[in-house]
């Protein structure tokens, strides 16, 4: 049996992700998101919100004796604020975009390596990451920030890995443009804040965005094919 472990499964690539992994009878999927969406025989939900940060270092991983492979899919995020450094940005915005997409994927990482370090089975971990963690965007200085973070965090646990008789298999990914809510999101910003949403309201006239369930795929074959991928940092595009 294969146990999946994945943040943010009440929408978008989360969820699709979740409703893929529930396609094989051999996998079993716990949820943890603050809403469920799922009804399915072999997925749990366990709701949670992972910006409260102590409450993240509380969370415990289950013993899965039986387990073939355990995997962690840090897949919850938010934009956070969008705005040119300078302007007023509400510092509890910061925080709670540092805590969504940095503290608390690094919070159950360590958590998730430790729990699992003497086990058999093959440990995977995958960081929903963004090509604004590897350059700079006007306007998404905490984004980029929060991704960057998520990106050298997923490298460093790598390196940390190498060698070792079962290392933990991480991947930082990033998506590509995905038609999610974040986008919807991203598409409302007023132009003095983020110069470039004309370029993102045109991704969308231009049907230039990928579905969840496309991602969801890649995602799949890199959980099946991690002998194919050995550098951490990946970018769906590029395959």
């Amino acid at each position: 049996m294969n146990y999946i472990y994945i943040t943010g499964t009440s929408r978008g690539i989360g969820k699709a992700v979740a409703e893929l992994m529930l396609s094989d009878t051999n996998n079993k999927v716990i949820g943890i998101s603050r809403d469920c969406t799922i009804s399915h025989k072999n997925y749990s939900h366990i709701k949670f919100d992972l910006s409260d940060t102590e409450k993240t270092a509380s969370f415990q991983f289950a013993d899965h004796a039986d387990a073939q492979k355990i995997i962690l899919i840090n897949n919850s995020g938010v934009l956070g604020p969008s705005s040119v450094v300078g302007n007023s940005i509400p510092a509890d915005q910061v925080t709670m975009a540092f805590n969504v997409n940095a503290i608390a994927p690094a919070i159950l990482m360590n958590s998730f390596v430790n729990r699992y370090k003497n086990t058999n089975a093959e440990q995977i971990i995958i960081n929903t990451s963004s090509g604004a963690g590897r350059h700079t965007i006007d306007g998404w200085s905490t984004y980029c920030a929060t991704k960057a973070a998520l990106d050298m965090y997923s490298m460093t646990i790598a390196d940390e890995q190498r060698g070792k008789e079962n290392p933990v298999k991480v991947y930082s990914i990033a998506p590509g443009i995905v038609d999610s809510r974040m986008q919807d999101e991203i598409r409302t910003q007023k132009q003095d804040d983020f110069p470039l949403v004309q370029k993102f309201i045109d991704y969308k006239k231009d049907n230039a965005l990928s579905t969840p369930e496309e991602v969801a795929q890649k995602y799949l074959y890199i959980i099946n094919n991690t002998d194919k991928f050995t550098d951490p940092i990946v970018d769906v595009r590029d395959f």
